[in-house]
């Protein structure tokens, strides 16, 4: 086969892939967990359900998909927003993660809310987090403030450790709307600060025994 024809199926392939992608997000937008179908899906972009199951198993790997999608999107929103002390620079990761899951409850309670049993074929989890693109800004940042002295100990333990906490506080956020938390980007802002006043303090020691590259 000629490398240009076969170039040209790959580029098509990608392109509904993505088309897929950006319907199942709006799917998800509009009605939520239970809306998300492979039928659903295939009406929207035009194609038969056979066609879709092509691109994607089951819905677990349409959620994967719309994970990887929206950790890429985050990571370049955060890119866009630098500061020049490291501190802050580590704080704009927490405020664009939590306006992102505010603003698209549905999608986030969808994609990160959802028990995630088993990775895509042909990948494992470490494989996924490593090629995380959101994770890999989150601990450069924080890298940064250790560099600056502003933080003590592993970069990827204090990552996780953030991001623990600002998941949490999203999914109350989301899943308690009538909890008297306040004006809730101020409650994010509050979470953020006093956890890295805490991690501070601290010398924050390695998850695990074995080093995990990410």
């Amino acid at each position: 086969m000629p490398l240009s024809v076969q170039t040209r199926r790959e580029k098509q392939k990608a392109e509904l892939r993505s088309e897929l992608v950006a319907a199942a997000h709006k799917l998800v937008q509009e009605e939520g967990y239970e809306g998300l179908t492979i039928r659903k899906l295939a009406k929207r972009v035009g194609y038969a359900p056979m066609s879709v199951y092509s691109y994607f198993a089951d819905k677990q790997d349409i959620l994967f998909a719309l994970a990887a999608d929206a950790f890429e999107t985050l990571a370049k929103r955060i890119e866009d927003h630098p500061a020049d002390d490291p501190i802050e620079a580590l704080q704009v990761v927490m405020t664009e993660y939590a306006a992102f899951g505010l603003g698209n409850p549905n999608e986030y309670r969808t994609v990160f809310m959802t028990e995630k049993v088993k990775p895509p074929e042909g990948r494992t989890f470490a494989e996924m987090q490593e090629g995380n693109p959101l994770m890999k800004v989150l601990i450069n940042r924080v890298e940064a403030c250790v560099t600056a002295g502003k933080l003590k100990g592993d970069p990827r333990a204090i990552a996780t450790m953030l991001w623990a906490v600002g998941h949490g506080t999203i999914s109350l956020l989301i899943t308690f709307p009538f909890y008297p938390f306040g004006d809730q980007q101020a409650f994010v802002k509050r979470m953020c600060d006093f956890t890295l006043a805490a991690l501070a303090t601290q010398d924050v020691p390695p998850l695990t025994e074995t080093p995990v590259n990410c």
